[in-house]
């Protein structure tokens, strides 16, 4: 069974893991484009893949977007120039970015 989660890394430590996901859908969120750009990553993968990602320092799960947490500080530092403002929940900045990228909206079949 898969799951997915929201993640802050960069394109060079999605592309390192890309082969394991079942499917992956990232927003690029500086305007450099190289391995080091910073990157909002949604992944559907089997549960043993994401307690690879929770243990690899360069991911940063944002909360379950249906748990109404705000997403952490750095979060909101590393999405403030996407429009994220302070206090945002995961929900919310997938459907802000979702308009960036459709497939990063949430969405539960």
């Amino acid at each position: 069974m898969t799951g997915r989660r929201y993640y802050l890394t960069t394109y060079g430590d999605w592309l390192r893991h890309s082969a394991r996901f079942a499917n992956s859908h990232w927003l690029a969120l500086s305007e450099q484009r190289n391995e080091s750009s910073p990157i909002l990553v949604l992944i559907e993968a089997d549960e043993g893949v994401h307690l690879v990602l929770e243990d690899d320092k360069a991911f940063k799960a944002l909360p379950h977007p249906l748990t109404q947490k705000p997403i952490s500080e750095a979060a909101q530092i590393a999405l403030a120039g996407q429009g994220i403002a302070q206090g945002a929940t995961t929900f919310e900045v997938a459907e802000s970015l979702g308009s960036k990228h459709p497939l990063l909206r949430y969405r539960v079949f």
